[in-house]
């Protein structure tokens, strides 16, 4: 372990919500999710109904973390580096993402041997994986290769947007303000149709509740930290308003997570320090650092297991016990595989950088 300074909140966030996401795909896809509802109703429907809101906590943290890293970027607003921060972005998800694609490629032609399921998918071709490379695959109508590959792309247009947001405006004020008028258009009107979900301004409502956050606690500007105070209030109190004509559970979710940032997401401990000393915490450091990974590879474990569920015929039996069995191997293969990941790809692919 580096010591440097980390901050507990977020590193449980992010291995919640990623446990939150595999959870919710392994009761979405297959037989074995099927039998597992059989023999689990209750909490297989809840994970299955409200797993996916676990996207707003990373959608969040996502732009508390990014406007943290480009606020103390210096020479933000020369548009070279600008530039290089966002092709340098781009490094940093592509090589585990690739990686990951190529085994949830490999994971679904067996797959198609045994099963014979929609979430399963044709053969992927030359022109959807490289349009994958490229993040482009939801912007042109592909099919995804994988369950989380949208995000990733997401993710990438949401800090370019953000990026340049912060080299095109003279000081935080003007950034604050822009970024509350997305924030409202997003909240109420682009996040709400379907049409734009493959845009950065259907998310953004969401992650710049998170780039809030962070403004808020930055003092380095008093007076825009005060006014990002003020307009979050005001967007809470937009929500709530507009809850009373329809209940968008997202947007709450969202709005608390950003709250909760704002309260205790500053709070640091020492690596080394505290995992010496508290089992959990480095349990909690450990899992946030592969989280990413475990996100990518999730869904080949999830393939495998509905393929090992179906070729030994328990798919016959219903059997929901062993289905639930199933889905804890493939939860358990996922981070074990990211462990891997992390350490033999997205750790050394941190050093190719502009």
């Amino acid at each position: 372990m580096q010591s440097k300074n980390h901050f507990l909140l977020i590193d449980f966030l992010k291995v919640f919500a990623a446990l939150l996401i595999i959870l919710h795909h392994l009761s979405s896809y297959g037989q074995m999710a099927e039998d597992a509802r059989q023999f689990l109703p209750g909490v297989m429907t809840w994970l299955f109904e409200y797993g996916r809101y676990a996207v707003q906590i990373f959608l969040v943290m996502g732009g508390y973390l990014a406007a943290q890293s480009l606020t103390r970027t210096r020479d933000i607003r020369n548009p070279r580096t600008a530039l290089k921060l966002i092709f340098n972005r781009y490094l940093r998800l592509f090589a585990p993402y690739v990686v990951a694609l190529l085994i949830t490629i490999l994971c679904a032609w067996v797959a198609r041997f045994w099963v014979q399921d929609e979430f399963v998918g044709e053969s992927e071709t030359l022109g959807q994986f490289l349009a994958h490379l490229f993040f482009l695959q939801g912007i042109l109508g592909l099919d995804s290769i994988s369950a989380g590959a949208w995000y990733v792309a997401i993710d990438w247009q949401l800090y370019a947007v953000l990026a340049i947001m912060f080299g095109m405006f003279p000081g935080f004020r003007s950034l604050i303000w822009v970024s509350t008028i997305l924030i409202v258009a997003s909240l109420l009107y682009f996040n709400r149709l379907s049409d734009y979900e493959n845009y950065f301004i259907y998310f953004i409502g969401s992650y710049g509740l998170g780039v809030l956050a962070q403004l808020a606690k930055n003092d380095a500007d008093p007076a825009a930290n005060r006014l990002a105070r003020i307009l979050i209030i005001i967007i809470g109190l937009v929500i709530l308003v507009t809850s009373f004509d329809h209940l968008w559970i997202r947007n709450i979710l969202a709005y608390c997570v950003a709250i909760v940032l704002i309260v205790w997401g500053g709070r640091a401990y020492k690596d080394e320090k505290h995992a010496k000393m508290h089992n959990l915490v480095f349990s909690i450091l450990w899992g946030s650092r592969r989280s990413y990974c475990a996100f990518l590879l999730h869904f080949s474990f999830i393939l495998l297991a509905n393929t090992l569920y179906i070729a030994w015929g328990m798919d016959q039996r219903h059997d929901g016990a062993m289905a639930l069995a199933m889905m804890f191997l493939a939860l358990v293969a996922s981070w074990v595989a990211a462990n891997y990941l992390y350490r033999f790809v997205e750790v050394p692919s941190r050093h190719f950088k502009l």
